[in-house]
Formats: structure tokens, C-alpha cells, sequence
């Protein structure tokens, strides 16, 4: 039987693990990998025009699969640019193997041109990081990275040089069993017989929600309805709890609209499910507080916890459902629906007063037109900033959709890098990214892989000439803004000379048919929309505190800004309050 070169066994493992594409920037000592992906056809090399581009295409990738997608960097510079795309990707739990190619194996440690020490580099942002420096090492090395990336949710790094990748393999890289998914946890008894006593103790129950409701849906509602909860969710619950959910409550935390807040903190038993929620000033302090979650390390290390259960939440709803009698005081409940649907009902018009002549064109309107207008299995990547506002406000989830965004790390650019890596994973599938100008025109040459690869993705650019959210931040924080406004670009230009549709849309009545053709086009397509620079999501009420710091409780209620159709669910929800 033919030798293989340590190169072919790393790219067959690959395409063993379940990876389909490898997305990077080829280069001298990636040269072995890359043409052992050339004339390996259960595999494709993605070439982008940034390896950081790659990364976050990756880490989409693995989101919307939920199998182990892969990037790859040449030496020193190349695998550098990794490592913004690889923090979200490990911060979101994606399961991601990066292959940083390193200098010739015999010239480590002498400073040798474009050397960098990748194994320590990535320690940071993975879960593995570790150096291949003789060929008898594979295929071990590399399938441990991929069971660590696999079983933990998250990034592996494995670093090898471009002479190693060339020897050949002393062993062959056989198919052997490996995890591909991450099995369903059961806490243990103790745990679900003292969360149901505090449950059957509590009058007043919230549930707060996070990405760790993925695939819980029905079970949240049906244990909200036993014991007549409100929910809550942060940003990245939104896609999986918010829909088809008559207890919502609306989002907590610095893009927050509703009554999650006050339903958070005027519970006496707050349940955290499946969530890592940052923002400690909005978590209460003064309430018995229970967080399941499938990553023990996360129990705990926001607030101060009563109970912490280690488990799955869907399994741990099942568990406890027969433990916990029904409730029927629907009394905290119906208060904190009808506090939602007053709150929503009081900003309303902020939104709707005449916004369909305002120009500049109003952003909130473009998103409400836009959710109106995408496919019911549309997937949105989301900018950082005040994209991430108009998406939590105006997108509806409804169970299909996917909302994929930079929400932990807060990286800016990133919303683009993700269409491709969507995209490429199902050409078929509505894709769109809603995108800055900033962020935008940070990773723009990418454009050019949109426009390469013929993807149909659109991008829907919020073309503001300012760094909004930064804007905001300034002026919260009692600064005037500075070095936050660009000059005035026609991205359309840009994006039409690269061989793509698009269109400049400067009149609000422009927007619904501009947004209509571009999501039918088949290839890609831009839509520059200039919109309001001073349609800033500004809290309502604004005290001495605020003014220290942005993340202050005194922003719990919703940011002055329209709600979408999240209005007509909290007054559907209303008429299912029992009248007396």
C-alpha cells in the first residue's frame, strides 16, 4: 500500500472528521497541505483574501452545522491573522480545528524570519494548542486536537512546520472512531430533587435563557408554563426561545427591551438557563438564584448562586418536570407581561411617526422592512454595534432562522467573514449579512470572496460614515464623540466595480424594492443605505451612575428605537391573561 506524506494523513483525518472545507491563504509552508487538498476531492481549499476572514468563516461554519469546520494560516504573519476569527469562534463554542504552519522545523528558536511561537500564541483562545515537531507524532496529535475541539465547543490548534508536513507518515492514518457531537448531560438526582424543592418553595419564578436552549424550545415552554414563569433571554437566546412563546418577557442587558429585568429581579427564584450572560449589573443580587449549564465552568462565575446544576438543559427539563407540581398563581406572571407589553407600547411611535420619509433613512426601518422581506430560513450574520441593535429589535425568530454574530468576543468585521463561511456550508440558503460601514470596510477585500466563489450572499450595509455604538459609548460615559466619523464612501461603486449587484438607496420609499431585488438575485449582491447617524440607541433614563459606565442598571428598560413586530406578540400574549 502507498506511503502517505504527513501532509495527505493530516487532510484525510480532516475529511474523517467530517471537515468539507479548509478556508485560508495558501503560502510556503502550508505548501504540502494545500496541494494534499488539491488532489484530495472529499475536500476544498476556500481561498480568502485575509486568513482573520477565514476564521470567522469557520467558526459560522461550525455554528450552523454543528460539526467541526477548519482554517489554516501560513508562518509567523499568516497564522497571526488567525487569531481574531479564532477568539470568537472559541468564545461562541464552535468547534474549530486551525492549522497554524510554522518555519522549518530546524530553525525554531533562533529568531529565524517571520518566527512566531504559534503553540503558545492560540493557548488564549482554545481548548488545545500544541506543536507537531516529528512526523511520528500524527496522526495522534491531530486527532486529539479534534476530539478537543469536538467535545469541548471550541478551538483547536495544531502548529507544524512545512518540511514536517512533507515527510512521509511512519504510520498511516487509518479511520478510527472519533466523537463528532457532544452527548446530552442528565445532572444527578441530588441536584434535580433540590432544584424541584426550590421551585415548589418559590412563588415567583423567572426563566432567563441563553444558546444553551438550543433545541430546548418546547421543554422551556412547557416547564414556563407549569410554573408559571416569564422568560427572559439574552442575546443569544433570542433565535431559540423567543418564538411561539406566550410567557416572553422581552431581552436584559445593554441592548435590553421589555420586562426581563424587572421579571429577573422581582422574582424570588431566578433560573439561568444555558447561559453565560456577562453583564453582572444586570443579574440581581438579592433573589435565590439556580443556573443549569452543560459547561461546569461557567456555574457561578457571574453571580452568586443558591444552586448550580451541571447538565444539559433540555435533559435537566425533563428530569424535572415530573418532580414539581403545577402552579396555579398566574398572578407575577400576568404583571410582568402586562409591564412588557407597556413597555414596548411606549416606544412604539419612535419607530413609526413618520419614518418612511425621514432621511437620512432611519436603520430601524430598514431592518423592520428587511425582516419582513427574508426568507422564513434566512440565516443573518450580524456586525458588531449598532447592527447587533436593529438585529435584536427587528429580526423575528421563528425556529429557522439563525442570527450568528460576533455577541461574546465583540468583534467588529465580522459579519461578512461569517456569510462566506454560511454560504459556502449551503449555497441554496438565503444569506445575509447586516454589516456597518465600519466593520465593513475593515475586511472589504473579502468582498472579492463573495464575488469569486459567485455566493449569493447580500449584504445589507447600514452606511452611517460613523462608528455608532462607539458614538454612544462616548456619550454615555460623558465624552464627546471623537474619531468616530468617516468620510462619506458609495460602497455600491465599489461593490458593482467587483462584479456584483448593488445599489445606493438614499430615499426611505427605495428601501423595500432595493432590499427585494437584492435577496433575489442569484450571485451577490450589496445594499448601501444611508442611514441616520444620530438614530443612536440611547437609554431612556440616564443618571450620575450611567454616566460613570455604560452597563449600569439604569438601562433595563427598552433603548429609545421601535421593537419590530415584538410589539404585536407581547399584546397577543396580553389577551391570554385570564380576566376575572
Amino acid at each position: 500500500m502507498a506511503r502517505q506524506t504527513i501532509a495527505e494523513q493530516f487532510v484525510d483525518l480532516l475529511v474523517q472528521a467530517g471537515v468539507r472545507r479548509l478556508y485560508g491563504v495558501v503560502g510556503d509552508s502550508l505548501n504540502p497541505v494545500t496541494d494534499a487538498v488539491r488532489r484530495n476531492p472529499s475536500i476544498e481549499w476556500v481561498q480568502v483574501r485575509h486568513e482573520e476572514t477565514g476564521a470567522f468563516a469557520a467558526g459560522a461554519e461550525a455554528q450552523l452545522s454543528g460539526r467541526l469546520a477548519a482554517c489554516a494560516g501560513s508562518c509567523g504573519p499568516g497564522h497571526v491573522h488567525l487569531i481574531n476569527g479564532l477568539f470568537d469562534a472559541h468564545r461562541s463554542m464552535a468547534p474549530v480545528l486551525a492549522l497554524a504552519a510554522h518555519i522549518p522545523s530546524a530553525e525554531i528558536g533562533t529568531a529565524y524570519f517571520q518566527e512566531t511561537h504559534p503553540d503558545r500564541l492560540f493557548a488564549e483562545c482554545s481548548h488545545y494548542s500544541e506543536l507537531i515537531s516529528h512526523p511520528a507524532q500524527m496522526p495522534r496529535i491531530l486527532r486529539t486536537a479534534i476530539q478537543h475541539a469536538v467535545g469541548r465547543s471550541g478551538v483547536a490548534v495544531v502548529s507544524m512546520s512545512g518540511d514536517i508536513a512533507g515527510h512521509e507518515a511512519p504510520h498511516r492514518g487509518d479511520a478510527v472512531a472519533m466523537v463528532t457531537r457532544r452527548p446530552a448531560v442528565r445532572p444527578g438526582e441530588a441536584e434535580i430533587a433540590e432544584l424541584a424543592r426550590l421551585i415548589d418553595e418559590a412563588e415567583a419564578i423567572t426563566l432567563f435563557c441563553g444558546s444553551g436552549t438550543a433545541g430546548a424550545h418546547d421543554e422551556v415552554i412547557a416547564f414556563a408554563e407549569r410554573v408559571k414563569a416569564p422568560v427572559g433571554h439574552a442575546l443569544r437566546g433570542k433565535e431559540w426561545i423567543q418564538y411561539d412563546n406566550p410567557f416572553d418577557v422581552g431581552m436584559s442587558g445593554l441592548l435590553g427591551y421589555g420586562a426581563a429585568y424587572e421579571a429577573m429581579h422581582e422574582a424570588d427564584l431566578l433560573i439561568l438557563l444555558g447561559t453565560d450572560f456577562p453583564y453582572t449589573a444586570f443579574l440581581p443580587d438579592d433573589v435565590r438564584i439556580v443556573q443549569v449549564d452543560i459547561r461546569a465552568e461557567h456555574l457561578g462565575r457571574r453571580s452568586r448562586l443558591d444552586l448550580a446544576v451541571w447538565g444539559d438543559v433540555r435533559e435537566t427539563l425533563r428530569a424535572l418536570m415530573p418532580r414539581v407540581r403545577t402552579k396555579t398563581d398566574r398572578r407575577f406572571l400576568d404583571r410582568m407581561l402586562k409591564k412588557h407589553a407597556d413597555a414596548l407600547e411606549g416606544v412604539v411611535s419612535a419607530y413609526t411617526r413618520d419614518v418612511e420619509h425621514h432621511r437620512p433613512i432611519h436603520p430601524e426601518y430598514v431592518a423592520a422592512i428587511l425582516d419582513e422581506e427574508a426568507a422564513d430560513d434566512a440565516v443573518f450574520t450580524v456586525d458588531t454595534g449598532m447592527c447587533n441593535v436593529w438585529a435584536a429589535r427587528y429580526l423575528s425568530p421563528n425556529g429557522r432562522r439563525r442570527v450568528i454574530g460576533s455577541f461574546n468576543h465583540g468583534s467588529m468585521a465580522n459579519a461578512m467573514p461569517q456569510a462566506i463561511g454560511a454560504q459556502m456550508l449551503d449555497r441554496t440558503r438565503q444569506v445575509v449579512s447586516l454589516s456597518g460601514d465600519g466593520g465593513f470596510s475593515m475586511l472589504m477585500g473579502d468582498f472579492l470572496t463573495l464575488t469569486g466563489y459567485d455566493l449569493p450572499v447580500t449584504v445589507v450595509l447600514f452606511d452611517n460614515s460613523s462608528l455608532g455604538m462607539v458614538d454612544l459609548e462616548m456619550l454615555v460615559g460623558g465624552f464627546p464623540p471623537y474619531a468616530t466619523a468617516y468620510p462619506h464612501v458609495d460602497y455600491a461603486a465599489i461593490a458593482r466595480a467587483a462584479g456584483a449587484h448593488a445599489v445606493r438607496v438614499e430615499d426611505p420609499q427605495d428601501v423595500r424594492d432595493a432590499l427585494r431585488e437584492a435577496l433575489a438575485h442569484d450571485g451577490p449582491s450589496l445594499v448601501d443605505l444611508v442611514t441616520d447617524p444620530n438614530a443612536l440607541s440611547i437609554p431612556p433614563r440616564i443618571t450620575g451612575r450611567q454616566l460613570a459606565g455604560f452597563a449600569t442598571t439604569t438601562s433595563k428598560l427598552v433603548l429609545n428605537g421601535g421593537v419590530g413586530r415584538m410589539v404585536q406578540l407581547a399584546r397577543s400574549n396580553l389577551r391570554n391573561i385570564p380576566r376575572p
